[in-house]
């Protein structure tokens, strides 16, 4: 006889249904461990390999910004009276005193693309800034200067292959006599070198070639524009055409100075 008086049936029906109860609770387990295992609830590689791509590409910008953008000590400048600096242009080596450079970011040693220069006529001192002197002196005023170009020639034709391909299409076919046995070729209205004219010695062009605009309106000067190759780079001269009344004396300075700034090529 049983103590507790239940009877076979109802401890049957008890049994049964501790079993669903388990059962359940097994099947919510086993659907809890299928949600965690379920490939789409994963991140997705694909996803995330373009993700940290794209963090590295942003990360870099900034940092290249950064470099870029921040703030660096001035280099000390160089004294306008201190030795010529060796400065290279296009692979080819000047000697170039400070004093005549112009642009002060250019008064370093080094390679650079162009350096630009004044120099007294007909002394050929330094102008800048040893010589600066204040404009609104009439005597400072008076102060002749030529102007030196030097620059990477680049593709550019040499002067001499210019003057046998390029000015012939564009200047008149007679040239007029000029000063002191110059001849001068006008260049043709409409053309690059509209109010330009060539100018060269007539007995022999090889001594003496510049190209000079026209004098101006009013007091506006013109200017005539000496030019040589050095291996690959050039040597642009500026003065006023003015001046082309003592050429010779002009083509020897020009020479003098060439020289001085290439001493070892001489």
């Amino acid at each position: 006889m049983n103590p507790f008086g239940i009877t076979s049936a109802v401890a049957a029906r008890v049994i049964l249904a501790m079993i669903r109860s388990n059962d359940g609770v097994m099947t919510s387990m086993h659907a809890i461990r299928t949600f965690r295992l379920t490939p789409r609830h994963r991140p997705s590689r694909g996803i995330l390999l373009p993700l940290v791509v794209l963090l590295t590409l942003v990360f870099g910008a900034v940092a290249f910004v950064a470099f870029v953008l921040r703030p660096r000590w001035p280099e000390p400048s160089i004294a306008a009276d201190a030795p010529s600096l060796p400065i290279t242009i296009a692979n080819v080596t000047f000697n170039v005193p400070p004093g005549a450079i112009r642009v002060p970011l250019q008064r370093r040693p080094g390679a650079q693309d162009r350096v630009d220069l004044a120099f007294l006529w007909p002394s050929l001192d330094p102008a800048l800034p040893v010589h600066q002197t204040n404009p609104s002196d009439p005597q400072a005023v008076a102060v002749e200067r030529v102007f030196v170009t030097i620059m990477v020639a680049g593709e550019t034709l040499p002067p001499g292959e210019r003057v046998q391909s390029i000015y012939p299409r564009y200047a008149s076919t007679s040239p007029t006599s000029g000063p002191s046995g110059l001849a001068v070729l006008a260049f043709r209205a409409g053309t690059p070198y509209e109010n330009e004219d060539l100018i060269y010695d007539a007995a022999k062009p090889t001594n003496f070639l510049v190209r000079c605009s026209r004098n101006g309106a009013g007091a506006t000067p013109g200017s005539c524009l000496y030019e040589r190759r050095i291996e690959s780079a050039d040597v642009v001269v500026r003065f006023p055409r003015d001046w082309l009344d003592d050429w010779q004396e002009i083509a020897r300075n020009i020479e003098r100075l060439i020289t001085s700034l290439r001493p070892s090529a001489y």
